[in-house]
């Protein structure tokens, strides 16, 4: 060892310790910096800064302490490249690309030779809409790694969105050449290879012989010498879009003429150029010869046109022969079965008119007739509606509708729906019963079960319609309840079937009272007093409507102030469970008709109604 070495060797040993001693050329470079250069000095007063030897690796890690050509050094600078890579990734999964991106270019320059780094990135710069670098990521990483099929798929995917689809196309062969089962790079291919052809459907200018079929017609073999022809054949190819823009240009309809095979240069001049006479009109259609049929079916026709001849007549027994006839003839026709069902139907045979039709839809299925003479026979086979029979009726309609819709049985069928439904209704009637449940639609009014009773009161009023005071004691059930609406429609109802009836006026006058419509209530009770002058029911409704209308006229906070000097509302509205209930009726309405199933409440809620703390709408 030379002097000079043996004198700077201390300080060697302050920067890597005995490590600067290896034999290898590895371990003697430092050394050799540290006492000829400038590198080797900054390196040397790094080590020292950083607490050179063992003790400075202990207090500062492996970074700058090993030599850079160690196993250790290595290992510390590959657990740098993880982390940044595993930084991408979380960022990736979280969605923030950009931050993703910028970590893997971080491990990227701590490794510039990881293929995987260079294919993450390569993803992310696609997620970001920058297919540019995609593209030279992608190439990167197949330049690092030509076998890996994700390389490829990577590089496809960039170019396809850069609409570059023959090279995608290329490029996703390419990697199949190299693993022929991989299933994303076959649906790769398979994607481009119909993106191509939706391109040559939709734009003649994407043809792969484009050129060579331009060179093939005179019309455009000269203008392939002109440079800005090919700029504009390059521009349709890329850009179908422009098309459109471009059809005034001589040169594109002549170059769509050879591509599409069409001469569509001397269309301004056809449009000028007078019309042609109207071509002769056709001969009239000859029916088909008689010949071409069968004989019994030939037979079997004649035989239909003479029943139908005897049908229009009337005289029905000549047609149905003339129909059985023809089905003899020609067993496998339907319309003569049905036919002859139609004479047992205007001769009021409907046994037999329903057990023809029956046969001729099962001849029908079995030759595959028209769907459309399967319903005629379904509606044919209806004959119980002239019998009244309206639920049968129905059933068969629908049949029929199933088979074809048709605007004729759809109306015959919706008549047969409503007389049904007023028949069931006719017959759901039944007084008895209908006092039964109002007698117990009256014990659960007294026990304050509001609407328990109105289904008692609803029940009575199916079975009895016409009883005006059912009405009128569904409408007290639904006051209760502060349906005041539906409490009106019932007193209305009440009214109109029994206009001598106090109780209709005396309710609906309350009802609007509870609304604070109090100009119609006062209407409605005067009513109620011309018919009865001692009802005191009405007298003190009237008078509580005058009172009413005085304290609409009182300001707010007076009426509140005097609402409130009421015990009855100051115990109400100290109660925290009431507060509550208001509180939620405030934000809630729909909550409101809870409430007031419990009697309780509801009586707690008419008081504030009635002093004029609270108004429902």
């Amino acid at each position: 060892m030379s002097a000079q070495h043996r004198e700077r060797q201390p300080m060697g040993a302050r920067v890597g310790g005995p490590r600067c001693r290896l034999p290898s050329g590895r371990g003697r470079a430092p050394l050799r910096s540290a006492a000829n250069g400038k590198t080797g000095r900054r390196e040397a007063a790094n080590g020292i800064a950083r607490g050179g030897g063992r003790a400075g690796r202990a207090a500062n890690g492996a970074q700058g302490a090993w030599p850079r050509g160690s196993s250790s050094f290595q290992r510390a600078a590959r657990e740098r490249r993880e982390r940044s890579r595993g930084h991408g990734g979380g960022r990736w999964r979280r969605g923030d690309v950009g931050a993703a991106v910028g970590h893997y270019s971080a491990a990227i320059a701590r490794d510039p030779n990881n293929h995987v780094l260079f294919s993450n990135r390569s993803a992310a710069y696609a997620r970001l809409g920058d297919y540019g670098r995609a593209l030279a990521d992608a190439c990167r990483t197949l330049e690092l790694r030509p076998d890996w099929a994700k390389g490829y798929s990577r590089k496809a995917a960039a170019l396809e969105f850069l609409q570059r689809l023959e090279e995608a196309k290329a490029t996703y062969e390419e990697g199949l050449a190299r693993e022929p089962g991989n299933e994303q790079l076959l649906q790769g291919l398979r994607g481009v290879e119909a993106r191509l052809a939706e391109r040559k459907l939709l734009n003649p200018f994407s043809a792969p012989d484009l050129l060579a079929r331009l060179e093939a017609d005179p019309r455009t073999r000269g203008l392939l010498g002109d440079p800005e022809y090919r700029r504009l054949l390059e521009t349709l190819r890329s850009d179908p879009g422009q098309l459109g823009a471009k059809l005034q240009d001589p040169r594109v309809m002549t170059t769509l003429s050879v591509l599409l095979g069409v001469e569509l240069s001397g269309a301004e001049e056809e449009e000028e150029a007078p019309s042609p006479p109207p071509p002769p009109p056709p001969p009239p259609s000859q029916p088909p010869p008689a010949e071409e049929l069968p004989q019994n079916k030939q037979e079997a026709q004649k035989e239909k046109e003479l029943g139908n001849a005897a049908y229009k007549r009337k005289e029905f027994p000549a047609a149905l022969e003339h129909y059985t006839r023809a089905e003899q003839l020609d067993p496998t026709n339907m319309t003569y079965v049905t036919n002859q069902a139609a004479v047992y139907f205007e001769t009021g045979e409907y046994e037999r008119c329903r057990a023809l039709c029956e046969r001729a839809i099962e001849v029908g299925r079995e030759n595959r007739e028209d769907y459309r003479q399967i319903a005629k026979a379904y509606a044919r086979r209806n004959s119980y509606f002239r019998e009244e029979r309206y639920k049968d009726a129905v059933h068969f309609y629908n049949k029929s509708l199933a088979e074809h819709r048709t605007p004729d049985v759809l109306k015959k069928c919706q008549q047969a729906e409503k007389i049904l439904k007023e028949q069931e209704r006719l017959a759901y009637i039944d007084p008895d019963l209908a006092l039964e449940e109002k007698n117990k639609g009256n014990e659960c009014f007294q026990r304050g079960d509001y609407p328990q009773a109105m289904k008692h009161y609803s029940e009575a009023i199916r079975r009895n319609p016409h009883e005006a005071r059912l009405y009128s004691n569904r409408a007290a059930c639904y006051t209760k309840l502060l349906e005041f609406p539906l409490a009106l429609k019932d007193c209305e109802e009440c009214i109109r079937l029994e206009p001598t009836f106090i109780k209709g006026y005396t309710r609906k006058a309350a009802a609007l009272e509870a609304m604070r419509d109090y100009t119609k209530a006062m209407e409605v009770y005067q009513r109620a007093l011309d018919l009865d002058p001692s009802c005191k029911e009405a007298a003190e409704g009237l008078r509580r409507c005058v009172r009413g209308q005085q304290q609409r006229s009182e300001p707010p906070e007076e009426l509140r102030r005097r609402a409130l000097a009421d015990p009855e509302v100051q115990q109400i509205m100290g109660d925290p469970a009431m507060r509550l209930i208001l509180e939620q009726m405030q934000k809630d309405p729909q909550a409101l008709s809870e409430h007031l199933k419990n009697p309780l409440i509801a009586q707690k809620i008419q008081k504030l109604m009635d002093v004029g703390l609270i108004a429902i709408r």
